[in-house]
């Protein structure tokens, strides 16, 4: 870390990506408290927080080199912090926020970076909390959680930062000094939708269908809807005044490209994007859904999709059709096996 002052971060969130920011934070001297549920926070103050890097080497926090709480409230009252850090699924999101209600005159001006997926999550922010105080960021290293507070770097891309508040370059020069590779964006929307769509690939059909995404790009008929969805989304971004940015590590503009090439053209570049991106990881929607625990982030991906495109006019039928199937599967309308393997059927279905 150098002669740099230490960073007071707040981390609403010990999984994967919690634990991987708030513990590469602390390991660089920076002090840290984690806010999580009460068995998840009182598993790590006894056994502390480690993480393994991509090339193997683990690196190890005792209980002592941070601090836990188990509520929002009892969090803040730790501070003062620099930063908070919102680190959580998108679908716990709006459980945070309630949960931060009681807590608003802790919180003051403290500004919140939002690391959740989609590119709806900071608007709703912004609406609780005040538009000032609310970041956009992004991760694209893949992590693996193996146990609390056990996580494992499977990939290594980094992160990105929104330059739109005073803390933005001090708080992403920590995150970089720590070994998170933190980028600044200007455009905080260009960032987070180029995001989504690296979160679009080969996520909500691998759900469906319980096939890897090196099966689904083999696969001419699954590739083409791969393609129609991340068209819509360039679509609905495109209209929207919405650019496509480059994140770490991560060629995002080359995967827009491959998208308007013929199949047999962009098939090959998708499949080692996909396949890169996410180390030997399962994507995520298909982890959730096969977890039993009853939700999925699909409404913060494709959804979202969908309502932009509801509201800028661009069709999105493919995004819709994955919401919905994947949602039915989610809520156990249909049986989990419904599209087990069968790709005829959900292109079916996709094409209405």
């Amino acid at each position: 870390m150098g002669t740099a002052k230490p960073l007071e971060i707040l981390v609403f969130g010990a999984g994967a990506v919690g634990t991987y920011i708030g513990g590469s934070l602390a390991l660089d001297g920076h002090r840290v408290v984690f806010v999580e549920r009460e068995e998840v926070a009182a598993e790590i103050s006894k056994t502390g927080v480690s993480i393994r890097a991509e090339r193997g080497e683990t690196r190890s926090l005792s209980p002592s080199s941070f601090r836990v709480a188990s509520s929002p409230e009892e969090g803040l009252a730790k501070g003062p912090f620099d930063a908070a850090v919102v680190a959580l699924k998108s679908f716990d999101v709006p459980s945070l926020i309630a949960s931060l209600e009681p807590a608003r005159d802790r919180l003051g001006d403290l500004p919140v970076l939002c690391l959740s997926n989609g590119v709806d999550n900071e608007p709703a922010l912004a609406r609780a909390l005040g538009a000032r105080r609310v970041v956009a960021g992004t991760v694209m290293t893949a992590v693996g959680r193996r146990a609390a507070g056990d996580v494992a770097v499977e990939k290594l891309r980094g992160s990105g930062v929104a330059a739109s508040h005073p803390v933005s370059a001090p708080l992403a020069r920590a995150m970089s000094g720590a070994g998170l590779n933190t980028r600044l964006y200007p455009r905080a929307d260009d960032m987070k939708w180029s995001k989504l769509l690296t979160n679009l690939l080969g996520n909500a059909t691998s759900a469906i269908l319980d096939m890897s995404p090196a099966e689904i790009f083999a696969d001419p008929g699954l590739c083409r809807l791969e393609v129609a969805q991340l068209r819509e989304a360039l679509g609905v971004m495109r209209v929207s005044g919405i650019g496509v940015v480059d994140l770490p590590r991560t060629p995002v503009r080359l995967l827009a490209l491959a998208a308007r090439l013929p199949s047999a053209v962009s098939r090959p570049v998708l499949r080692r994007a996909v396949g890169g991106g996410r180390g030997g990881k399962m994507p995520s929607l298909h982890v959730d859904l096969r977890s039993g625990r009853g939700r999925t982030e699909v409404e913060y991906l494709h959804g979202a999709v969908v309502r932009h495109g509801e509201r800028s006019g661009v069709p999105t039928p493919v995004n819709r059709a994955l919401t919905e199937t994947l949602r039915a599967l989610t809520l156990e309308e249909i049986p989990l096996g419904a599209y087990e393997r069968n790709p005829r059927k959900l292109i079916a279905a996709a094409a209405g």
